[in-house]
């Protein structure tokens, strides 16, 4: 009886410490990695040439976050990308909503938007989350605003609380005719 009942929570144990395990790595039912949609390669940004043609954008910032902008004083950004609202969803799920906005005097055709989101300070932190949105056409002056689901893994989210709570969103803007880059930094715990 006693071997039997050894056996029996030996076997419980050993599962508890695979969910626990899988749990902590990502893995199994657990949310989180991705929006579901599969990014080969992310698009990097055109160079600048002149005017309007190459600027790299201007990311916006909400509370507790910075942002890094590469256009100048004389420069239009092509775009403008801002978070609108984050609303909890879960312990480690955001819902997110953004907006796009095409500054430019001409349609932009084949729009594409790719975001990518990384642990810490940079872009050199492990990334926990990527997706990607396909706007279509996007008229002169026109906006276009979305709200994504972000779900982190519990290993993810550790990582980020490793960072002091730190992330950086990378959003790629890809046209038929350019591509710009916003980087954005947030403390998001």
């Amino acid at each position: 009886m006693n071997a039997k009942l050894l056996a029996v929570v030996g076997v419980g144990i050993l599962l508890v410490a695979g969910v626990v395990g899988a749990l902590v790595t990502g893995f199994g039912p657990a949310p989180g990695g991705d929006s579901g949609s599969d990014v080969e390669s992310f698009p990097t940004e055109t160079p600048s040439n002149t005017g309007s043609d190459g600027a790299s954008g201007d990311g916006a910032s909400g509370d507790g976050g910075t942002s890094d902008a590469t256009a100048t004083a004389t420069d239009t950004p092509p775009f403008t990308f801002a978070i609108g609202n984050i609303e909890e969803c879960g312990r480690t799920c955001r819902d997110v909503t953004s907006t796009l906005t095409n500054r430019r005097d001409a349609t932009a055709d084949d729009v594409t938007v790719y975001t990518r989101i990384f642990a810490g300070n940079g872009t050199d932190g492990d990334q926990v989350w990527q997706g990607s949105e396909d706007v279509g056409a996007l008229d002169a002056g026109e906006s276009y605003t979305a709200t994504k689901r972000v779900e982190l893994s519990y290993s993810d989210g550790y990582k980020i609380e490793r960072n002091d709570g730190w992330i950086t969103v990378q959003t790629t803007v890809e046209t038929a005719d350019q591509t710009v880059t916003f980087t954005e930094r947030r403390q998001v715990a």
